[in-house]
């Protein structure tokens, strides 16, 4: 993903080079949507539409009521809305509850390993569009698209991460990024509030093996964090000019100095790498994606009565993150969606997975049941690719069917077709417990495909507004 920069003046000798954070800052402030190439734009607005079915979806899970009652109750200036319910609420609280109800059921866009951006990109964004006034469709593709840019150039590995939730970490610069474009900063205001968010940048990966509803929440917390900084830095807040490259600076404090402060900004407004972002073919935990369809395809093979027993061999960080038993404890769903046990009992029972798969009650339908106890999970030290898995199952007839993959589905180099992609966003719109209008969708549709053509960026809120959830209000 790359433009053509022959036209691009030769820099002036006598010139003092740009910082790293002043690169960055300049390349969310001012790069134009022209110099966007076309295929990040489709990444771009294939994220906007997974945000928007998922955010609807969501609305109705765990936490999301409590949640809304709670800032609904806090009050304050009316900034932005709500999805949904369409709630007047300050443009953080907004981005908060936003961002929870977009990763409640956690069929949102993700990254290697396990970086989840758009469900706090795409509510901070809006949410800073609707405190600027309103700006054009144009102009929050812009902001989407330096947004994510941002939060893959802020990437780290598993290992450098060490634990920490990489969505309260790049994905908080990412989310910044985004509301810093949409709220319409310049380039120093937005060099501060990517400084300001630095100094936040925290999560847990332990909230996901707890199965606690902090998962959603951090997703929740990032967005209302970027929203904050934005506006701390239009009220003249600053930040650390060097907290990239200072000696306490993301480059030393997140990376551990095995990456180069410029490494983050190399290339940064001609090379895109928006390539590394993957959408979910089945709604659960991105490493339960290669286990779910490897089950999938073994029902072509044989009856699921015919098995007599699974074994599911995972690398180090998944078992550790889905290779548990399963308990369905209080929070079933997002036990559920963190389990690889109870993703490929689903998968051999039902002979699918879907949304509803995940509900407490259908859930509850396979605790302890007679396939569940036929599945065991491994941690396989020769399996070293982050999203690989071997299934291997054996039947009463004494067969056995072996799958082993190495990249899972969806993942980079095993890649959704536009039609699986379209799919999940009507699965999500199906689900949804308060119902758009069918005008409502054709609009979503048209504006997650070509937002350019917008006049008014906060159309994409009220396109997301139930006319049910607003009459039950």
């Amino acid at each position: 993903m790359s433009i053509d920069t022959a036209t691009r003046p030769a820099p002036d000798a006598h010139e003092i080079p740009e910082s790293p954070e002043q690169r960055m800052a300049r390349f969310v402030a001012e790069t134009p949507l022209t110099a966007v190439p076309e295929d990040v734009r489709a990444v771009t607005h294939q994220v906007l539409r997974t945000v928007c079915g998922t955010a609807i979806a969501g609305a109705a899970q765990d936490g999301i009521a409590e949640l809304r009652q709670l800032v609904v109750a806090q009050g304050g200036r009316a900034e932005a809305r709500s999805f949904v319910h369409g709630d007047p609420l300050p443009a953080r609280s907004a981005a908060l509850l936003n961002g929870t109800m977009a990763r409640a059921l956690d069929y949102c866009d993700t990254m290697v390993p396990g970086l989840h951006m758009g469900s706090s990109v795409v509510p901070a964004a809006l949410a800073a569009a609707e405190l600027r006034g309103g700006c054009s469709g144009a102009e929050l593709l812009t902001a989407l698209a330096v947004g994510l840019e941002a939060g893959v150039r802020f990437n780290l590995t598993e290992e450098q991460y060490a634990g920490l939730d990489p969505t309260g970490v790049a994905g908080l610069m990412a989310a910044t990024a985004a509301a810093a474009r949409a709220a319409g900063l310049d380039t120093g205001q937005t060099l501060h509030a990517l400084a300001l968010s630095f100094n936040r940048c925290a999560a847990s990966f332990q909230s996901n093996v707890d199965a606690s509803l902090a998962v959603r929440l951090i997703q929740g917390w990032t967005a209302e964090t970027a929203v904050q900084s934005v506006q701390f830095a239009l009220a003249g807040l600053t930040g650390p000019d060097h907290y990239i490259s200072g000696p306490f600076g993301y480059a030393e404090l997140y990376a551990h100095g095995e990456r180069t402060p410029e490494s983050f900004v190399v290339g940064l407004g001609q090379e895109y790498h928006l390539d590394g972002i993957f959408f979910k073919k089945y709604p659960s935990c991105g490493l339960t994606q290669g286990v779910t369809e490897s089950a999938l395809l073994a029902l072509e093979s044989f009856s699921k009565d015919d098995i007599e027993h699974v074994d599911i061999f995972l690398p180090s960080f998944a078992y550790n993150l889905i290779g548990k038993p399963f308990e369905p404890g209080t929070k079933p769903r997002v036990n559920a969606q963190f389990s690889a046990q109870y993703t490929c009992a689903n998968a051999l029972v039902r002979g699918a997975s879907l949304l509803e798969h995940f509900e407490p009650e259908r859930v509850a339908e396979l605790d302890g049941s007679e396939m569940m106890s036929r599945i065991a999970v491994h941690f396989d030290p020769e399996l070293t690719g982050h999203s690989s898995s071997r299934v291997e199952m054996r039947t009463k007839s004494g067969g056995t069917w072996v799958r082993e993959l190495e990249i899972g589905p969806g993942y980079p180099g095993n890649p959704l077709t536009l039609e699986e992609q379209a799919q999940a966003f009507g699965d999500c719109v199906g689900y949804a417990p308060w119902s758009l209008s069918d005008e409502q969708v054709r609009a979503l549709e048209h504006m997650t495909a070509d937002l350019a053509s917008v006049e008014d960026a906060r159309s994409v809120v009220a396109a997301l507004i139930s006319p049910e959830a607003t009459a039950s209000a």
